[in-house]
């Protein structure tokens, strides 16, 4: 399974998120699942769409349990994680997943993106 998680502030467009997408993906095998925070999921529900791959919501207490290599001031304010997007994706990957892709930022700042690989995969 090849995760990318998805971080982004509130008035990030289906351009920022198809950035930070192809930033993070390029040259990387399809992803099979994209994820995000419970709270935002609605967001991503578009780009799930036209890519045909499900989406995952995660709760913030399993966010919350990942250690990420990245240390995001912003994010650590806001939920408590490193990196939300590095979070969510090896949350929603599963026990004894890797990161392929730490975070990558968006050109315009609005969202970020991670790759993770499950470990059984």
């Amino acid at each position: 399974m090849i995760v990318a998680g998805f971080g982004f502030r509130a008035g990030a467009g289906a351009a920022s998120l198809r950035a930070a997408l192809d930033g993070a993906g390029r040259g990387l095998p399809p992803v099979t699942l994209i994820a995000a925070p419970d709270d935002k999921l609605a967001l991503l529900a578009p780009l799930a769409e036209e890519l045909g791959v499900p989406l995952a919501g995660i709760a913030p207490d399993a966010l919350m349990a990942v250690a990420t290599p990245t240390r995001s001031a912003a994010s650590l304010a806001a939920r408590g994680v490193g990196s939300l997007c590095e979070a969510v994706a090896l949350a929603a990957a599963g026990p004894g997943a890797s990161l392929i892709v730490s975070r990558f930022i968006a050109p315009d700042r609005m969202a970020t993106c991670a790759i993770a690989r499950g470990a059984f995969s």
